[in-house]
């Protein structure tokens, strides 16, 4: 079955709307599902996850403030920010007890959502995502926020001439293989484009990424969340890194130095996946799909 296209709701949240993307499902009795993009992505990065779900749940993937169809919602930006207004999506629809998936900086604020909401979310899935570290000893700050946010940031600051040229640019990108480009891949590549040729640039607000990134390394309340769960969650780690390399954001060495506690937050690896194509490729999105159809276990 093929996911059919998203219809685009508008939710309203403090300082403005969120553009918020919902795939039905084929039961109208199915579960939803509240899906969080990462740092400068969009709902429609969730496109293949629908795709593998075909119906067998509701998809609801907001564009987070500051970017693609929320670009206009103000600031102040924050992890804090966005767990508060995916509240307010869950709210709108009302959802109680919802599953939640967040990848990359999205896993940390559905780990804040379920903290500072308890009750909203009822099963995480972390794909990739939510467990902070320190910085290694004489690394300054903003060291390491050029590092993370370096090449998002050069991105940000660039205008292409075409939607062609934007597609190009990311066909350049090390983790995005020849085998990911589908037509939902490149939709939700143009997704976050806005202007007019030759003027075409990022949708993404840069203070809302500059305040972001910053959040996801350094703010204590997010680096708890994950530690602090009111409701089991499962981390789905990818095996590369956020460039194809071989190290990837994780991995159980380090995942076991952080100390997460296996009653709340079960770990399980995405073989032959980097950062990207766990949510992206299709055998990472139907992984990713397979956790979120899972009944929770019961109570002890």
């Amino acid at each position: 079955m093929t996911a059919t296209r998203p219809e685009e709701l508008r939710v309203p949240v403090p300082g403005g709307e969120l553009a918020v993307l919902r795939w039905p499902a084929a039961d109208p009795g199915a579960p939803t599902v509240l899906a969080l993009h990462g740092i400068t992505a969009n709902g429609l990065s969730w496109g293949e996850v629908a795709e593998q779900l075909a119906g067998r749940a509701a998809l609801v993937a907001p564009d987070l403030r500051g970017r693609a169809g929320s670009r206009d919602a103000a600031g102040p930006y924050g992890l804090a920010r966005h767990a508060d207004d995916a509240a307010a999506v869950l709210d709108h629809l009302g959802l109680d007890g919802a599953v939640v998936a967040g990848h990359s900086m999205g896993a940390w604020v559905a780990a804040l959502l379920a903290v500072r909401h308890p009750g909203r979310a009822g099963r995480l899935v972390l794909v990739d995502g939510a467990v902070s570290f320190p910085l290694p000893p004489g690394t300054a700050e903003e060291d390491a926020l050029a590092a993370v946010l370096g090449p998002a940031m050069a991105r940000l600051s660039m205008a292409f001439p075409s939607r062609d040229a934007y597609r190009e640019f990311w066909r350049r990108h090390p983790a995005l293989h020849d085998d990911l480009w589908t037509a939902r891949l490149d939709a939700y590549l143009q997704r976050d484009l806005t202007g007019t040729e030759p003027e075409l640039r990022s949708s993404c607000a840069e203070e809302a990424v500059r305040t972001d990134g910053a959040q996801v390394l350094l703010d204590r309340e997010a680096a708890a969340a994950v530690h602090a769960l009111p409701c089991p969650a499962v981390l789905l780690r990818a095996e590369r890194g956020l460039l194809d390399q071989p190290q990837g954001m994780y991995d159980a060495d380090r995942l076991a130095a952080a100390g997460l506690d296996p009653a709340r937050v079960t770990v399980l690896a995405a073989p032959g996946t980097n950062h990207y194509s766990v949510l992206l490729g299709a055998a990472g999105a139907r992984t990713v799909a397979g956790l979120l159809l899972e009944a929770p276990a019961p109570a002890a």
